[in-house]
């Protein structure tokens, strides 16, 4: 089949963690033999801003960490309905152009052949729920929320009828442990600034506790100001900048511990997603603690996968104790990475992308179905 993903974009993953799931899933697909196809806007934001920020080398990379993934950037005028004339699923994110997600699904319900999903990985239905309910759907086959309380949220609202949990995953295949990297730091954090969703977490649950036990931390990120910046080396924090994704395996096998720091949207209003950055770093074999977050769909074990801290004198104690104790440290690691290689790689979610294709009637996803039951 050939699978088609609307993206914000696939070649940058500055400030875009949709990127690193997106990439999993399509070379998933790529490997079981299906086409894939990623098409992204010209005036790409991350993208944009990855160029300004690092060059164009940092572009000219993702062909040669992803060789396999192809990605069109479309301009204005681009002619979407050629561009899909041969597809067979269709998959808009969410920060996909309103016009555009309206445009895509007036050709499906005009009798385009392809299966149409949209793809909702953020928190927008609850921090920009007017925005989101604008959205035109109609046309659309179903929708994936990357939780359960956000597939909730859009069969409350009425925003669609069909909607599927689709929670995000590692590409275990890049995401997996290093051994035999050697420790040149105590603690890792990879995660962003951004927007003030999180900045009185990142100094009660990062910088207070480093301070405090004299920790070798880096942080490693963008968008941060210079007020951040200031408090990140008042910490005795180093900051790293921006790394590309693919590079932060072996960020994670050089530290000794990593931590999780939800943004406030998803404590608040969307408990049970824990976004990208746990399973992927779960998945590199390293201890992690996190801030509170409420796991109401078990995705996880909290206490045996992960440590939770409280508060920011809990992350002080968790952080002695695990770092501290290697027998600890250890069984965090292997529980967490035993949890993830279990039920949450990209491949678990091909599988039930392609289960949510035939429950909603793909035609070519139940021709394959009824073909390999044929050839048993």
């Amino acid at each position: 089949m050939k699978f088609v993903f609307y993206t914000h974009s696939l070649l940058s993953d500055w400030n875009h963690g949709n990127a690193h799931f997106l990439r999993g899933l399509m070379r998933d697909l790529g490997r079981r033999g299906h086409v894939t196809m990623a098409l992204e806007p010209h005036g790409s934001w991350s993208r944009l801003n990855l160029l300004a920020d690092q060059g164009p080398a940092a572009i000219e990379a993702f062909s040669d960490t992803f060789p396999g993934l192809r990605a069109q950037i479309y301009p204005e005028n681009f002619d979407h309905e050629a561009a899909l004339a041969d597809a067979d699923v269709v998959i808009v994110h969410e920060w996909t152009d309103p016009e555009l997600i309206s445009r895509i699904g007036r050709a499906r319900r005009n009798g385009a052949r392809f299966t149409l999903l949209f793809h909702d990985t953020h928190h927008r239905a609850v921090s920009a729920e007017t925005d989101m309910s604008g959205l035109s759907l109609d046309g659309y086959d179903a929708v994936l929320a990357f939780g359960e309380t956000l597939r909730q949220r859009y069969l409350k609202a009425g925003w669609a009828k069909a909607v599927f949990t689709f929670h995000e995953a590692a590409d275990d295949t890049l995401f997996r442990p290093m051994p035999g990297a050697e420790k040149t730091g105590d603690l890792i954090w990879i995660g962003n600034w951004g927007d003030d969703e999180r900045s009185e977490e990142i100094l009660e649950f990062l910088v207070r506790p480093v301070k405090e036990l004299g920790l070798r931390a880096i942080v490693r990120g963008v968008r941060y100001p210079a007020e951040a910046l200031s408090a990140l080396k008042d910490g005795g924090i180093a900051y790293g900048g921006w790394i590309a994704n693919a590079q932060a395996p072996l960020a994670f096998a050089r530290n000794r511990v990593t931590i999780h720091i939800p943004r406030r949207p998803y404590v608040s209003h969307l408990p049970g997603i824990p976004t990208i950055r746990v399973f992927e770093a779960l998945a590199c074999g390293i201890p992690l603690i996190s801030a509170p977050w409420n796991d109401v769909e078990q995705l996880f074990r909290p206490g045996t996968d992960y440590l939770v801290a409280e508060d920011g004198a809990a992350m002080q104690r968790r952080l002695k104790e695990v770092l501290s104790d290697p027998d600890l440290a250890a069984a965090l690691a292997k529980s967490g990475l035993e949890t993830v290689r279990s039920r949450h790689t990209c491949r678990h979610r091909v599988d039930e992308l392609l289960t949510i294709l035939a429950d909603v009637g793909s035609r070519s996803v139940i021709q394959q179905l009824a073909a390999g039951e044929a050839a048993q």
